[in-house]
């Protein structure tokens, strides 16, 4: 584990001057991450909000060899690249001693929905690939709208809340849980907030070898009606209030990384949040009792299932 003082004099990969908009969680997690993964990396980003903000023609803020994918394809991309480098390792047609690191990016939107089939495919296959999904939990570039990630009661603008639905109807995807289904040697939930388990869980993931995956909360000002200047203090709530905890499951063995020494309550997070202003009016408290069921359910299965083997 590195220190942050070693980190920040590690050459960046990921420059400033981008678009994305300020207080957006993108950022911090991709510096960290290209900082981890060393020299030799190569990246694929699918469409979403870190492509759109980083890529404006005729300017990149990637100091990488980088690739835009399609929407649904980033995964299945990489995949590709990893494959054709390969060949050419056997060929003697690149160098035998760089370690060359590929990783695929991807939003909620990108991951857990529209990108979800190319994803389980290099999971199936277990290609030696690292990928990331930022979640912010809506497709936030392009309008804010609900996806798989987006969580119950929380108002989009294709699941607004007014008389009819208060919000999203549907509980959100376990996505780790399902990635670790697919039996891979890593797959692990993390914070910026926490930049120390990030980093770790990062620079795991590019040392193992097959199909790693990563699941970081992104804070989105813009989609969560939230200020700029709080966006890591709203992660952290996240992780305090065990809605996003923080666990990795290597070779099948589950570890929880952080236990709150006091559970907030899930309250408190909706509260700082736009989106589920609408659940503080008295006809719709019983979603936020709803919401703090599930997240204490979930929590107390995670508790039960910490040191113990998935598969």
């Amino acid at each position: 584990m590195a220190t942050l003082k070693e980190l920040s004099n590690i050459e960046e990969r990921f420059t400033g001057g981008h678009r994305l908009c300020a207080g957006c969680g993108i950022p911090p997690i991709m510096r960290l991450v290209l900082r981890v993964a060393g020299p030799h990396v190569v990246a694929t980003t699918a469409t979403g909000c870190l492509e759109v903000g980083t890529t404006i023609y005729p300017y990149t803020s990637w100091r990488i060899p980088w690739i835009h994918s399609a929407f649904e394809n980033a995964a299945a991309t990489m995949s590709g690249i990893e494959s054709a480098y390969n060949v050419l390792k056997r060929k003697g047609r690149v160098p035998q001693d760089r370690d060359i690191k590929f990783l695929a990016i991807g939003g909620d939107g990108g991951t857990y929905d529209i990108g979800f089939q190319a994803l389980s495919g290099v999971l199936e296959r277990g290609h030696n690939m690292v990928y990331i999904c930022y979640d912010n939990g809506a497709y936030m570039n392009t309008g804010i709208q609900r996806s798989g990630a987006t969580p119950f009661g929380s108002a989009t603008t294709t699941s607004p809340a007014g008389s009819v639905h208060p919000g999203k109807q549907q509980r959100r995807k376990d996505l780790t849980r399902i990635v670790a289904a697919h039996r891979v040697p890593y797959a692990a939930q993390a914070s910026p907030h926490n930049w120390r388990d990030l980093e770790k869980k990062a620079r795991k993931a590019f040392q193992i070898k097959g199909a790693c995956f990563l699941n970081v909360i992104s804070p989105c000002p813009l989609g969560w009606y939230t200020k700029p200047e709080d966006s890591i203090e709203d992660a952290k709530l996240a992780v305090e209030t065990c809605y996003w905890p923080l666990y990795e499951i290597e070779d099948g063995l589950l570890k929880v990384n952080y236990k709150p020494k006091e559970k907030r309550p899930i309250e408190e997070w909706l509260k700082k949040q736009g989106r589920f202003k609408h659940l503080f009016r008295e006809e719709n408290r019983h979603i936020i009792e709803e919401l703090q069921k599930e997240v204490d359910r979930d929590w107390e299965t995670l508790l039960s299932l910490d040191g113990k083997r998935l598969f």
